[in-house]
């Protein structure tokens, strides 16, 4: 007995023993709704690997400009020209002048030197100190967990910033001993990343093989455990370096890190304080070259997050 349906296949033309054309199949079988998800999913992976080579971009412009300050700064950082002191943006001089007659985009130029140097530099420390850290804790448990989360209870019951500033206080101004504070501080957030990152990985197919293969555990965390887990971390380093550029120039705001007449941003900016109302150049380009440096390494952040995501594509 033949069906309305069956009657309907065999007036088109297909029969039990024919295979439909693609052009013959339901709307439920349209190709358009796959392809449109993979245009999405092909938009997306394009928006972030923009971000990356954005924020890598704007950074790599400041690196440069930073190395080639004496070919591109038209002055030198310390030139003092005492007829030209408070000069306003113009020709000869660009972003204008300090009390002192120094030229504001050849100091900013220069700075970037002292800037990025104190973000890569103080975020180092910390990174390594609480990798390791992370690494035996969640691995090993017990008494060294216990230990190094006490330790790491202790230095979060204060907050970071008064932290810092009581250690540099105690050490001296100077960025060095910014260093040694953030060195001291700042492995915190580090170390409970990573523990938690081993404490699930540790438990994983992988690693249980390599344990019974007979690897030591030093190999284990070295060559399987970090290499799966330390993604986070970088990312979080990236955008540390954001806030140890920004916590430099507080410090040299109220006087604890770079001193004058060094070209850091946060000294000029605090240098400029006083001629706020008259000479209002001389602390806003500064600042905006700490907004700048921090916005291009949030891009890259963003970016290198989205890179470094398992399943992104």
């Amino acid at each position: 007995m033949v069906t309305g349906a069956q009657e309907s296949n065999v007036d088109a033309g297909i029969g039990p023993g024919r295979v439909p054309a693609l052009g013959e199949l339901g709307p439920a079988s349209d190709p358009a709704p796959l392809a449109r998800v993979g245009g999405r999913r092909s938009r997306l992976r394009g928006l972030r690997e923009r971000n990356l080579l954005i924020g890598g971009a704007m950074i790599l412009a400041i690196v440069l400009a930073a190395i080639f300050a004496p070919v591109i700064a038209p002055h030198g950082p310390q030139e003092t020209d005492y007829t030209a002191r408070l000069q306003p943006p113009g020709r000869e001089h660009l972003l204008g002048t300090d009390n002192l007659g120094k030229d504001i985009l050849s100091r900013i130029i220069y700075g970037a030197r002292i800037d990025l140097q104190v973000g890569i530099i103080s975020v180092l420390p910390p990174l390594l100190f609480g990798i390791v850290l992370g690494c035996l804790s969640g691995y090993y448990g017990g008494r060294i967990d216990t230990a190094v989360m006490r330790l790491a209870d202790i230095v979060q019951a204060f907050p970071f910033l008064i932290l810092i500033i009581a250690i540099v206080a105690v050490l001296g101004p100077g960025l060095r001993n910014m260093y040694i504070a953030v060195a001291l501080v700042a492995w915190v957030s580090y170390a409970r990343l990573l523990r938690g990152e081993i404490l699930v990985a540790k438990h994983r197919e992988y690693v249980e093989a390599a344990r019974a293969m007979g690897a030591r555990d030093g190999r284990i965390i070295g060559r399987h455990l970090l290499p799966n887990v330390v993604s986070s971390s970088l990312v979080f380093a990236t955008a540390d370096v954001i806030l140890y550029i920004v916590l430099a120039a507080s410090l040299s705001y109220l006087g604890l890190g770079a001193r004058p007449p060094e070209p850091e941003w946060g000294a000029m900016i605090s240098e400029g304080q006083d001629y706020i109302a008259t000479a209002w150049w001389l602390s806003t380009f500064p600042g905006l070259a700490v907004v700048i440096t921090g916005i291009a390494f949030s891009i890259f952040g963003d970016g290198l997050a989205d890179a470094l995501r398992p399943g992104r594509r």
